[in-house]
């Protein structure tokens, strides 16, 4: 369960992950050595995995995007775990999604053009003899929360998260770590 200084503290490295950890504790109101703890114990935990740099597509040459749906045929354990692992390793896949329903899998692509679009449908995925079916849909636009908070529960009226506990402050510390790199 995450009370309210993970909260805080979840919030603002996902709003700046380059801060440092002196600015990280004045922005969520406690002392550095209390800020590095708690950092340490959610990347300890597993909560948070990594810090990124966010990229705009358009700038490096990459302004299409599109979801493609592919359909596996047959679709066994082996033959998923396959093609998810070659697809991840094409340079325009962003992120792939395992899915239920009509087709086994989503991808989200960028590239440079629809020429770029077509070719990557038929020179990658039509020539893959397990998919069955492809469908492709340009995206407009792509809008995306940058802020993701855990699920817990909520209050009534405020409809606010719950804290599981309150957090406690410790003393300051020299140390200035920036959250780009595990200290």
């Amino acid at each position: 369960m995450y009370d309210q200084l993970d909260l805080a503290l979840l919030r603002e490295l996902q709003r700046n992950a380059r801060q440092t950890n002196r600015e990280l504790a004045k922005a969520t109101h406690v002392v550095p050595s209390t800020s590095l703890q708690r950092v340490r114990a959610l990347l300890d935990r597993g909560v948070l995995t990594g810090f990124h740099a966010a990229v705009d597509l358009r700038t490096i040459g990459r302004g299409v995007q599109a979801l493609v749906f592919v359909k596996i045929r047959p679709p066994s354990r082996r033959v998923i775990d396959q093609f998810r692992a070659w697809i991840m390793e094409l340079p325009e896949v962003l992120g792939v999604f395992v899915t239920s329903g009509d087709h086994d899998f989503v991808i989200h692509i960028a590239v440079g053009d629809t020429g770029d679009l077509y070719g990557f449908v038929l020179d990658h995925l039509t020539q893959r003899p397990e998919i069955a079916d492809v469908y492709t849909s340009v995206v407009f636009e792509h809008a995306r929360a940058t802020v993701v908070e855990p699920a817990c529960e909520r209050g009534p009226v405020t409809g606010k998260p719950r804290p599981a506990s309150t957090a406690g402050n410790g003393h300051a510390r020299a140390s200035e770590p920036r959250w780009g790199s595990r200290p």
